[in-house]
């Protein structure tokens, strides 16, 4: 049942990134360049186990997937051990190949509420948040994904915290919550970051995560750093080619696009906001003449509908 030791090193996996790696998005990545490992967004355990019926709707859309998309791990976030075990039950009963616990949000709403970030300065619920997702979870292995500290450099203490509780993966953000993503991420550290997880917890697969553009870039980071695999967040963005290293030409951006605004409306048209998707116009749609008169009409598009004619008006 455990995926991770399979994976050979280096590996290159998908970031769970809320109202982008939904189902869609996922979808498109599975048809165009799947990467070794599928994460979905962060979904709140909380709200798998309390959500009324029309919550559990939406948040339900958030870990619908395919068969293409595997090993996918299904990201959740809580600061209630009883409610991360019973979540990690559902997950691990849906069929995930993996449980990911998130560790490292920043997001102020969640940190209110204990989770994400603010774990990291509770490492005794850290601790028991892992055990109950294990208990949860059963033979589904789970994982974690953190941050290097709170406000400063905490490696020395909080990622041999999070070692000892053996997760089948730890994924490092490298900056602190305090840092958001407005420094350079600190590959430096990624070295003491593995000679950690080689004293205490060599089973561990270890992937650094930040400012990855370019799976050529992640390969680099791997090599000096000594982790196995690297978390590309920042380089998915209208880029479903990415892991396969493929370039696509701009007739092929268009068709994609469309494509994944037809996915969109069609899993998650019934729950989720067509502004959500408008975040990828950009992303799609540069790097030729005229691209940016093309964003600005999609901009102004209030359907999937009128944006998917506009796009075949310019294919």
């Amino acid at each position: 049942m455990n995926f991770w030791p399979t994976l050979t090193a280096p590996f290159f996996v998908m970031a769970p990134m809320e109202d982008v790696t939904d189902a869609a998005f996922r979808r498109m990545f599975a048809t165009y360049g799947k990467p070794d490992v599928t994460w979905t967004e962060f979904t709140s355990a909380d709200g798998l186990v309390l959500a009324p019926e029309k919550g559990q709707q939406a948040l339900r859309a958030k870990l619908l997937y395919t068969e293409g998309e595997r090993p996918i791990v299904a990201q959740l976030f809580s600061s209630v051990p009883e409610r991360m075990e019973k979540a990690a039950r559902l997950c691990a009963e849906l069929g995930f190949d993996g449980v990911d616990i998130n560790m490292g949000c920043p997001d102020k709403s969640v940190e209110k509420g204990g989770a994400g970030a603010a774990l990291i300065k509770s490492p005794s619920l850290a601790s028991e948040l892992i055990q109950a997702a294990k208990r949860g979870a059963g033979e589904t292995p789970v994982s974690v994904k953190t941050r290097i500290g709170y406000t400063v450099d905490e490696i020395d203490t909080w990622i041999p915290h999070l070692l000892r509780e053996k997760p089948a993966a730890l994924t490092v953000h490298l900056r602190t919550r305090k840092e958001m993503s407005e420094v350079p991420a600190h590959w430096e550290h990624m070295p003491r970051i593995a000679k950690i997880r080689a004293d205490i917890a060599p089973e561990t697969r270890l992937i650094g995560n930040g400012d990855i553009k370019t799976i050529a870039e992640a390969r680099e980071y791997i090599a000096a750093g000594g982790c196995d695999g690297a978390m590309i967040g920042r380089g998915i963005f209208g880029n479903p080619w990415l892991f396969a290293e493929y370039i696509p030409t701009p007739h092929e951006r268009v068709t994609a696009l469309i494509e994944h605004i037809q996915l969109f409306d069609e899993l998650l048209g019934g729950t989720v906001n067509f502004a959500t998707m408008k975040k990828h116009f950009k992303a799609y749609i540069h790097g030729w003449d005229h691209a940016k008169d093309l964003r600005v009409a999609l901009m102004e598009t209030e359907s999937p509908k009128e944006a998917i004619a506009i796009l075949h008006r310019n294919k």
